[in-house]
């Protein structure tokens, strides 16, 4: 494959896997399984459970297992064709996928401190109308 076509799929491959990673990790629709695996990665008896359970509450960590199953799927090497192509595809494919997901929740707070400061603005204006009497 073409390194620019490879490069195209590095950026493109990168989407979905920041889309799994967040939504399990961070959005309401997964919040009781996430809640659970919390508990367990705080309370787990054994190291190897605690770090099971906390791999589905980070984003970082989980969006290595999400790239593993993203590359069975897709066979995708980066730059060489042999097993090393898997290893540094796979790397690549985490480190933009975070990428994606850091921006996405910069944007997300920008727009919830957006909201906020709109609301306040709202609660000012009420209380500084007159009131008709």
């Amino acid at each position: 494959m073409v390194i620019s076509t490879q490069i195209f799929w590095l950026f493109l491959l990168a989407i979905p896997i920041a889309c799994v990673a967040w939504t399990v990790t961070h959005e309401e629709v997964f919040r009781e399984p996430r809640e659970y695996c919390v508990k367990r990665s705080k309370e787990g008896r054994t190291l190897l459970e605690r770090k099971f359970f906390y791999l589905f509450t980070c984003e970082y960590c989980f969006s290595h297992y999400v790239t593993i199953i993203f590359l069975l799927l897709t066979d995708y090497k980066l730059l060489m064709i042999n097993w090393t192509g898997y290893l540094i595809s796979g790397f690549a494919l985490v480190y933009v996928a975070n990428a994606y997901m850091s921006l996405f929740g910069l944007i997300r707070q920008d727009i919830v401190k957006e909201k906020t400061e709109i609301k306040v603005m709202e609660i000012t204006t009420e209380k500084s109308k007159p009131t008709a009497s």
